[in-house]
């Protein structure tokens, strides 16, 4: 019986090795949880036709937007964690969402394999031109003469643009005036016709407005200044500490992913957006490529999962 127990046992993990050496045999579906056409619907793109290349095999991406991501989420925590099913999605539905919604329907911290980090980007910052306050030092003053009345625009509440806001009255001492949108695109607009004040967006969001001199870039969110933006300080180089934060795109797979597919599909992921004109593509709309390992995302995840926790709960932001 036992030299039996010990032959099943080595045949099952043959059998896993095999599958795993043959992974993927079939097409895989990349799960976006956001509408087609923003930024992490587009680093998935980019994601699924390179490892598609590489693997031999179709990638096919599947949005499946609704309640800040987490409809998507929820069906891939749920699937079988076979590689054949995965997902790209922003820091919302990983470290935001969980915090928002009482009725999250998946555990950000255990339902999830999570694989890598391929890109983040920096907030920038940015105002009309007509906006006399075109410093950090200018703008907590306009804060502190007019406090709860000067607006900030964002694409939602919980967005990467709205806890930038707050994280930054918050360091500063100050409040503002939370305007949230649906979307990045009508937040933009309204900066650009002078309705709101100020706003923090994604750098790649708000780059061709900069470039073109209808917005004025203040200052970036990043631990150090942006590539696409040297001229501009970060909030650090500004006298405001602890500001900082990213926006940030990951890929994760159904919680007991194989060992060997786990390590396969970060492998592709990871060279995939290293690919040097895929690389270049994101570098020029103000991304970092990042590309880290499963461990250094799955440390990241529960870091940012709980920063942004206690955020939310010390300001009292809601998902309304």
């Amino acid at each position: 019986m036992k030299k039996l127990l010990i032959a099943l046992a080595a045949t099952g993990v043959l059998a896993q090795s095999a599958f795993a050496q043959a992974w993927p045999t079939k097409p895989v579906s990349l799960v976006v949880p956001f509408p087609a056409g923003g930024s992490t619907d587009t680093v998935a793109r980019a994601l699924a036709q390179k490892m598609g290349e590489n693997l031999g095999q179709s990638f096919v991406v599947d949005n499946r937007p609704g309640a800040t991501g987490t409809i998507g989420a929820n069906q891939v925590a749920r699937a079988a964690p076979d590689g054949y099913t995965i997902m790209v999605a922003s820091l919302g539905t990983y470290v935001v969402a969980p915090h928002l919604l009482s009725n999250t329907p998946y555990n950000a911290l255990t339902d999830f394999d999570y694989i890598s980090i391929p890109v983040q980007a920096p907030n920038v910052l940015v105002a009309p031109p007509a906006q006399a306050a075109d410093t950090v030092e200018k703008v907590i003053a306009l804060l502190q003469a007019k406090p709860g009345s000067v607006s900030f625009a964002s694409s939602g509440s919980g967005s990467s643009d709205h806890l930038s806001a707050e994280l930054f009255w918050q360091q500063t001492g100050t409040s503002g005036m939370h305007i949230p949108y649906r979307g990045g695109a009508p937040a933009i607009n309204d900066l650009l016709g002078g309705q709101v004040d100020f706003s923090f967006q994604n750098v790649n969001a708000v780059l061709p407005y900069i470039k073109a001199g209808r917005l004025k870039a203040i200052a970036v969110t990043g631990t150090k200044r942006s590539a696409v933006l040297p001229e501009v300080p970060t909030l650090a180089e500004a006298g405001v500490q602890g500001a900082d934060m990213y926006s940030w795109q990951g890929m994760a797979a159904p919680k007991g992913l194989p060992a060997d597919v786990k390590a396969k599909l970060a492998e592709a992921a990871i060279a995939a957006i290293q690919e040097p004109t895929i690389r270049a593509r994101f570098e020029e709309q103000g991304m970092e490529v990042l590309a880290n390992s499963p461990e250094a995302f799955t440390a990241f995840q529960a870091q940012e999962f709980q920063r942004w926790k206690d955020l939310i709960q010390a300001r009292g932001i809601t998902a309304n």
